[in-house]
């Protein structure tokens, strides 16, 4: 149960966690990073410590240039999580970025997610400020 004085936040990442440390101190800087195969070429997504293609360990971390297109949505009109339910109706998509990866993410930047939101549609990563981390977001491209 929530403190009566305190703000609603969103849920956050351990930055302790293994595998996904890497990522999200990336996005300190506003860097969504994913990772390559050294040994083979495939593109790991996910982060983790070893390829899903060859189960070599020798990943590096490359920087996406932030655009995509939104593969799948929902619209989400009910929550339960005292930050969620303040924002419905909200969008959530799994997005394309140009690099390779597909990611969830809440699309922002619209007036009404019944008509502004397709499949298909471009957007860009805008960042979501927490302090330690900051979380990926995606806006459609003006």
């Amino acid at each position: 149960m929530a403190e009566p004085n305190k703000p609603v936040t969103r849920p956050l990442p351990k930055l302790s966690e293994l595998d996904t440390a890497g990522f999200w101190r990336a996005t300190q800087e506003k860097k969504f990073n994913y990772q390559l195969c050294a040994n083979c070429g495939t593109l790991v997504w996910h982060p983790r410590a070893h390829c899903t293609g060859c189960l070599d360990g020798q990943l590096e971390w490359h920087t996406s240039a932030g655009l995509g297109e939104i593969y799948s949505f929902s619209i989400i009109r009910q929550s339960y999580h005292p930050f969620f339910r303040g924002l419905v109706p909200y969008v959530l998509a799994y997005v394309d970025l140009d690099e390779g990866p597909r990611f969830l993410t809440n699309v922002v930047g619209i007036e009404n997610p019944d008509t502004d939101v397709q499949i298909g549609q471009r957007v860009e990563l805008v960042w979501e400020e927490h302090g330690d981390l900051n979380i990926p977001l995606v806006r459609p491209v003006a």
